[in-house]
């Protein structure tokens, strides 16, 4: 019997994205976040979750979405990636779903080459596709080192 994957759901634009649960620590508003000189277009900056440094990705910027608004839906899903924190700033994240493997297909030839290999399935929901993320891929190698040492500077 397959076993059930239990993904968070967020949204970016009109899309929906599922992560594991495993890696999701917890999700919070947005708060004030302090801007770090020199670093990369979609790092937003850091911010102190109880006393702890996280750096912040906005996950829209990072997935090329071109229309950005603020809102109070935008959530900060903060994660566990290769032993490091961040958070990740998408436009909604407010449901656990739980699908079965068998409503999970490979992703389409097209999320295979370059930028788009972070895409690691597409789920069938009802009438609704989810796209399965893997975040090692989406925050590469050479990135989350330098999250890390950002959360440090700060």
């Amino acid at each position: 019997m397959a076993k059930d994957l239990h993904l968070v759901g967020f949204r970016i634009g009109r899309e929906t994205f599922g992560v594991p649960i495993s890696l999701v620590h917890e999700i919070v508003r947005v708060p004030e976040i302090t801007a770090v000189p020199e670093a990369p277009a979609f790092v937003e900056g850091v911010i102190n979750l109880r006393g702890k440094i996280v750096s912040i990705v906005d996950l829209r910027k990072r997935f090329g979405e071109k229309e950005i608004t603020q809102n109070k839906k935008n959530r900060i899903l903060v994660v566990e990636v290769e032993s490091k924190m961040v958070g990740l700033i998408v436009d909604a994240a407010s449901e656990v779903l739980r699908m079965s493997a068998e409503q999970v297909e490979n992703p389409p030839n097209v999320f295979e080459d370059g930028e788009l290999n972070y895409v690691t399935g597409v789920g069938k929901l009802k009438d609704r596709l989810i796209i399965l993320v893997e975040l090692t891929k989406v925050l590469q190698k050479g990135e989350l080192k330098r999250l890390g040492e950002l959360g440090a500077m700060a």
